[in-house]
């Protein structure tokens, strides 16, 4: 459990979000070690709300809530060799640029960054490629 700041509009549980890293606009904010604390790139869902609201200009109403957060898996596709259950692997990314195939989005998962390191939390069935590319569906953390 880590503690961060949402825009209050957004705290609710249950609220699935990815932390892209701070913004220049927040260097000088008393808050910043709260709001930046997270995993760049990591997929984060709020589990609780706290009571306390502060000011802050990059939301809209102005306002931010803190929440209680956890990291959360991102779904992704990996080469078959590389989908072990709980071992941690160098992610490889896709070079793939059919971006009208249904499995795009998995191939080129927000957040997660060829060369990278990720655990494969679970392993989750092959994918059918279009490219004939031998490939399964995995959840990274």
């Amino acid at each position: 459990m880590q503690i961060t700041l949402v825009g209050k509009d957004s705290a609710k549980v249950g609220y699935e979000f990815y932390y892209l890293g701070p913004i220049e606009e927040c260097s000088d904010c008393k808050f910043q070690k709260v709001c930046f604390n997270l995993e760049e790139g990591a997929k984060y869902t709020v589990t609780a709300i706290r009571l306390q609201e502060h000011e802050c200009h990059e939301y809209d109403g102005d306002s931010v809530s803190v929440v209680e957060v956890e990291k959360i898996p991102t779904r992704a596709t990996v080469g078959k060799r590389q989908a072990l259950e709980g071992s941690r692997i160098t992610y490889k990314g896709s070079e793939c640029k059919n971006i009208s195939c249904e499995h795009y989005g998995e191939c080129h998962p927000i957040g997660k960054t060829a060369g990278s390191k990720y655990l494969v939390q679970k392993v989750d069935g092959d994918v059918d490629c279009p490219l004939g590319e031998r490939l399964v569906y995995v959840d990274l953390l």
